[in-house]
């Protein structure tokens, strides 16, 4: 596949890409690497996971990083319980160890986590390794077999190697520097929110009615945001969430008294939120929104 059929087919799926995005999508399958998107929160790194497992029309399998996350979430886990539920159905007289730790460490004992999930399975996926900033250094260390190796070593059965090769996306927001050895082996992307244009062309894909007027005015005003040093700037998900009520509420165009009123669907901070109110209240601040 090209990069303008990855476009096309990424753009069925409710998703705009830019040419950048669509070729190194592109370079990810050719050469079986991971991909490391990076970019600010909301951007829409892991929109483009969604829509590309749409796209390829394979199970997208997520894994979602935080603070203290270890193998024991992201690999695999020995059901204990339903071990030890089958070590007690035993007859006493042939509970001897060895056997026993043949029995319990089988395949029907391991709850495979999204990692384990994800290369094990009898057809590729899609893997999102969702804020992988927010993990530690230790987790990443962990990581580098998988996906380097395509295998995972687990000690009371040995190695498993993939069954087949997912396709994997690692999204950061940036919070923490991620480890040279990380980046080593994946393909790189920084994905900023849309020009003006491109998150115009992304309110037509989901408002096919929006007038010229008022998608013009939506997106320079979320712009203007984007600017101003808040806690959170608006996600393109929420641009067009405020799209949406705004459509709801027949606007055919954008007012000062309009946006504040529809504020809180765009920010979600109250400091952000009194911040914005005040700059509305000038005039010169709405001052060149076409329209108004």
């Amino acid at each position: 596949m090209d990069a303008a059929e990855i476009k096309q087919g990424l753009a069925k799926q409710g998703y705009i890409a830019d040419d950048a995005t669509a070729l190194v999508l592109q370079f990810s399958v050719l050469l079986q690497k991971p991909l490391l998107i990076e970019g600010p929160a909301g951007a829409g790194k892991t929109g483009l996971a969604k829509a590309w497992s749409q796209f390829l029309e394979r199970e997208l399998i997520r894994l979602q990083c935080y603070e203290g996350i270890d193998e024991g979430k992201a690999l695999y886990e020995w059901n204990y319980q339903k071990q030890l539920l089958y070590i007690q159905t035993q007859d006493p007289d042939h509970r001897k160890w060895t056997s026993a730790h043949t029995s319990i460490y089988g395949p029907e004992f391991l709850m495979e986590r999204p990692l384990l999930k994800a290369i094990s399975g009898h057809q590729p996926s899609v893997l999102l390794i969702d804020e992988i900033d927010k993990s530690d250094e230790e987790f990443e260390s962990f990581l580098l077999e998988v996906l380097s190796e395509w295998q995972v070593s687990i000690p009371e059965t040995g190695t498993i190697a993939a069954t087949t090769i997912p396709s994997v996306i690692l999204t950061s927001n940036n919070t923490r520097n991620l480890s040279q050895a990380l980046r080593r082996r994946c393909l790189y992307l920084y994905l900023d929110y849309p020009s003006e244009a491109r998150e115009l062309d992304i309110l037509r894909l989901h408002f096919p009615g929006l007038t010229e007027s008022l998608g013009r005015q939506v997106v320079t005003f979320v712009r203007r945001l984007r600017l101003e040093k808040l806690k959170k700037h608006p996600s393109i998900s929420e641009v067009i969430d405020w799209t949406r009520v705004l459509e709801h509420l027949g606007a055919e165009t954008l007012t000062p008294e309009l946006a504040q009123a529809t504020l809180n669907v765009l920010l979600k901070h109250q400091e952000d939120c009194r911040r914005m109110t005040e700059k509305l209240s000038q005039a010169e601040w709405f001052r060149g929104i076409p329209g108004s």
